[in-house]
C-alpha cells in the first residue's frame, strides 16, 4: 500500500476524530494503523466517522471482513418476510 498525501490527510483527520469520539489513540506509524482505524470506524455511532472510514478504505484498497452474525441475527435475517410467494 502506498501512502500518498491523500491517504495521510485522511488518516490524520480520522485519527483526530477517533481520539475525540472514542478516546482511541492510533499512531500513524503503527504497522496496523489502517486496520485499527477501519475497525474503530465500523464501531462508531457517527455517520461522518463511518464515511471517513469508507473513504480511507477506498483510498488504500483495504477492506474489512464482514461482521460475523450471531445465531439470533442469522435467524432474523433469513426468516424475514420477503413478499408473496410465486409458484
Amino acid at each position: 500500500m502506498e501512502l500518498t498525501k491523500a491517504v495521510l490527510d485522511c488518516m490524520q483527520a480520522l485519527r483526530r476524530q477517533l481520539r475525540e469520539e472514542q478516546a482511541v489513540d492510533i499512531r500513524l506509524s503503527q504497522p496496523d494503523a489502517v486496520l485499527s482505524m477501519l475497525n474503530a470506524c465500523a464501531e462508531s455511532q457517527h455517520d461522518a466517522t463511518r464515511e471517513l472510514g469508507e473513504h480511507l478504505s477506498s483510498l488504500t484498497g483495504v477492506r474489512q471482513k464482514p461482521p460475523v452474525l450471531s445465531e439470533e441475527e442469522l435467524i432474523r435475517k433469513y426468516t424475514q418476510y420477503a413478499g408473496p410467494l410465486r409458484g
